[in-house]
């Protein structure tokens, strides 16, 4: 099995990510010629607008910024994979599914054994919540205490899942925060250029300076955005994962359980 593909290596991606992000500008700063429109724009590739600038391109605010993007965009990818890999696992029947039967404590041990080796502390929301109802129920023979344990499982687990989105949570707001920061520097480097004992100052390049410092900012909201909207897709898909793993179990596994003896 493609372990990349399943359940992905992080510092894998990370290390992926930040060359994917290498080859991007390096492709971008090939196919678009310095000092063109799209060059300012997207790589601010244009150091004779800013002979000032303490900035020696490819080192640029923009090319950080992409750099930064491609490892949310890393991140991402790993947190799909896991959100698919979830679902995948409430679609394989790990559970009787029949209305008909009812589950025993005869029953229980079988089930377990075929999802014992299924999560770990990170992964696999069916398989332990599986193992976690029936570990309770042969416990207690209580079902009202199973679902409370199912429940509280459930609230720490969503918890869980919130934190493993930190990070893209921090990378969406540090690549604003790095287009503001790009254009105070660029802000102040177009202040330079004004001359105050000169007689008639150089508006021209005061105004297209001006015009470059803001750039970096324009460039960070357009990825920020985009990577909101994954996020924010990937982290429903994720979600839902869970919820269903939930409905799942109480429907084909507590609510099943017969306390009684043999039937």
């Amino acid at each position: 099995m493609n372990r990349l593909w399943d359940q992905p290596n992080r510092l894998l991606i990370l290390g992926l990510s930040l060359l994917a992000g290498v080859l991007f500008i390096g492709l971008l700063s090939l196919l678009l010629p310095a000092g063109g429109p799209a060059a300012v724009v997207i790589l601010d590739h244009n150091a004779s607008l800013a002979p000032n600038s303490p900035f020696v391109y490819p080192f640029t605010v923009q090319n950080l910024m992409h750099l930064l993007f491609f490892v949310g965009l890393g991140e991402v990818y790993c947190r799909w994979r896991i959100a698919e890999r979830e679902q995948a696992m409430n679609r394989e029947g790990l559970l009787p599914e029949d209305y008909r039967v009812i589950l025993q404590e005869h029953d229980l041990p079988a089930i377990r054994a075929r999802v014992a080796d299924r999560y770990d502390a990170e992964h696999g929301f069916l398989p332990s919540l599986i193992d976690l109802c029936i570990l309770q129920f042969r416990a207690s023979r209580s079902v009202d205490q199973t679902v409370s344990v199912m429940n509280s499982s459930l609230e720490l687990i969503d918890h869980r899942l919130d934190l493993r989105y930190a990070m893209l949570r921090y990378l969406v707001w540090v690549i604003p925060t790095i287009g503001f920061i790009g254009t105070v520097i660029g802000i102040s480097l177009a202040m330079n250029l004004i001359d105050p004992a000169a007689d008639e100052q150089p508006l021209g390049d005061i105004a297209k300076a001006l015009g470059i410092s803001f750039y970096t900012t324009l460039v960070a909201l357009v990825e920020s955005a985009i990577l909101v909207l994954l996020m924010n897709l990937v982290q429903a898909r994720e979600e839902s994962a869970l919820n269903r793993a939930g409905h799942y179990t109480l429907t084909n596994l507590i609510n099943r359980l017969y306390a009684g003896g043999r039937l």
